[in-house]
């Protein structure tokens, strides 16, 4: 077995009194989408902070490329490969596609005795980077990021994570407020990611979406890591049942019938 792109031994957090997150071990491999599953609460939120360098575990261990990491801030987390994308993309939509695609990192280029922002080699790279993800039909990378769709603003924030050498891309809840159809964008432009060897962690609470891209899946259920299985053991079912605390809850009533 190849050694895990990113891996959590044992993460726990803490904030205060308040325990969040409870003894999570997850990994993920190069070419490979993980899919996080829980509804509101369940502690996903809090696990991306720490993947992404936003808080610190309070105890257990982040390893990547199988050396152990600690992360001080985002910047550490970006240098290391990992990029997050948010649920709506973290663009601008006042911006043209161009300029949000390099917001940070402008190429430039000489004019007289200045540096200018070099408009046409922003705009060519975009949106080749738009279309090898599959969003043909942005040809301008001067139309502001407002006219876009919701799933072209994601496309053009994975474009950006991946041209800017993101190995980790996590991914939270991209097709939450989406239609069928852009939602449908959205789980291709994943598929393409993991052509190019790229790490997905992609959080959800939508188990359709997690089963189309799907190659491990792992269920939070406040704070804890409550099933961890690969692709095709278990049922769109089975997995809606845990998320709902299902196993648990069998369990639960199990022990009680055996007390009557």
């Amino acid at each position: 077995m190849t050694t895990p792109l990113l891996q959590l031994k044992g993460v726990n957090k803490s904030f205060g009194p308040i325990d969040v997150l409870h003894d999570i071990s997850l990994e993920v491999h190069a070419g490979e989408v993980l899919c996080l599953l829980g509804d509101n609460g369940a502690g996903k939120s809090t696990l991306i902070r720490l993947l992404s360098g936003v808080h610190k575990p309070t105890s257990g261990e982040m390893w990547m490329n199988g050396k152990p990491v600690l992360f001080e801030n985002p910047r550490e987390a970006s240098n290391h490969g990992i990029a997050t994308v948010h649920q709506f993309g973290g663009t601008f939509p006042l911006m043209s596609i161009g300029r949000s695609f390099f917001v940070g990192a402008e190429p430039t280029k000489r004019w007289g005795p200045f540096e200018v922002f070099d408009r046409d080699y922003a705009n060519e790279v975009a949106v080749r980077e738009m279309r090898e993800l599959g969003i043909t039909r942005i040809n301008d990378g001067n139309r502001l990021v407002g006219g876009l769709s919701g799933g072209e603003r994601q496309a053009l924030a994975i474009a950006r994570a991946v041209h800017f050498g993101a190995n980790v891309l996590i991914l939270d809840e991209p097709t939450a407020a989406l239609g069928v159809k852009e939602a449908a964008h959205v789980l291709r432009i994943v598929l393409q990611a993991r052509k190019k060897g790229i790490a997905v962690i992609f959080i959800t609470h939508q188990v359709m979406h997690a089963m189309t891209v799907g190659d491990h899946f792992a269920v939070l259920i406040r704070g804890a890591k409550a099933a961890d299985f690969r692709k095709g053991e278990k049922s769109r079912e089975e997995i809606t049942d845990l998320m709902a605390g299902g196993e648990a809850m069998a369990g639960l009533e199990a022990e009680i019938e055996s007390h009557l």
